[in-house]
């Protein structure tokens, strides 16, 4: 199945970005977003993306000051997102299917949805969160994160900041602890991509304020079960059984709304879309069906065996 890689630029505070895009397949749209991490890009969802391929268009992107490209210097603030998520939906891919999202996306995408019905779609969401590492660690935003981000931004002391705390032995370390459940999974050559990844120019930007919780959508759990209470369209959130404790329990508290079906699976952390794709696309299959009814999705909070 060939893939089409291609190319868009957006403009945010007068700074051109580059965002790589990759489609590939035939039929119904899909939109997948990626999650805002340090070490994420369009990549991540190629796995799935290639068996949901084998019925849908699917068209996975990058996220501005993420990826794999150069980044510009840029105070990266949530209203970007909300701003590029809006355009996306509005000029790239105009009323799909249905739109994909992991972690941080997901919760830009619910946002979105309760602001604008029907414009993404159903809404599968993957291990959804709306709180930063720095924040769930410590229970809190604290006025010394924004003070770390301003500080990453500053050539030498910004460079030097970012590569103490990413590094092989710090990825490893989270990769191991918050993102993939299977040790083995990790190769060698996976671990040099998301090297790759962390160490392209401009990367640090937006890697520090996602790290700190300066690209969170929202401020508070309460804003993040609202917005999904606002959402009209049908909504599945899937996630691993091994997703770490605080995360999960920020899922959890979004499985129980009464539009919200979800479905854990039996392995998994937060990536567990890149870790296990066939039980992903299982799992997701039914929901994403044209003639699905919302609760096709499988039964609230059940169990999927790996």
């Amino acid at each position: 199945m060939a893939q089409r890689q291609d190319e868009i630029t957006w403009n945010w505070l007068g700074k051109t970005l580059r965002l790589g895009v990759d489609r590939l397949g035939t039929g119904p749209t899909l939109l997948m977003l990626p999650a805002l991490s340090s070490i994420s890009t369009r990549h991540e969802m190629r796995p799935l993306q290639e068996r949901l391929a084998e019925a849908f268009t699917t068209v996975s992107l990058d996220w501005p000051g993420f990826g794999d490209r150069p980044r510009p210097t840029v105070a990266w603030e949530p209203d970007a997102y909300r701003a590029f998520l809006a355009h996306v939906l509005a000029e790239l891919v105009p009323h799909p299917h249905a739109t994909i999202a992991a972690g941080h996306a997901a919760g830009y995408l619910l946002a979105e949805a309760a602001a604008s019905p029907g414009a993404a779609g159903r809404l599968c969401l993957i291990a959804p969160t709306w709180r930063g590492p720095l924040p769930t660690m410590t229970g809190r935003h604290h006025p010394a994160f924004a003070r770390i981000a301003r500080a990453g931004d500053r050539p030498v002391l910004g460079a030097l900041l970012y590569r103490l705390n990413v590094n092989r032995p710090v990825i490893g370390m989270m990769l191991r602890g918050h993102v993939y459940a299977d040790p083995a999974w990790m190769t060698r050559e996976r671990m040099i991509e998301k090297l790759a990844v962390v160490e392209a120019p401009g990367a640090r930007h937006a890697s520090i304020r996602f790290v700190t919780g300066l690209l969170d959508p929202f401020p508070s759990r309460e804003g993040f079960l609202e917005a999904a209470e606002r959402v009209s369209d049908p909504l599945l959130v899937i996630y691993g059984a091994n997703t770490p404790r605080k995360s999960k329990a920020e899922i959890e508290a979004l499985a129980k709304l009464p539009n919200v079906s979800s479905i854990v699976l039996s392995n998994g952390k937060l990536s567990v879309h890149e870790e296990y794709p066939d039980e992903m696309a299982a799992a997701v299959g039914a929901f994403l069906s044209p003639d699905a009814r919302p609760e096709e999705a499988g039964p609230p909070r059940s169990d999927v065996a790996r």
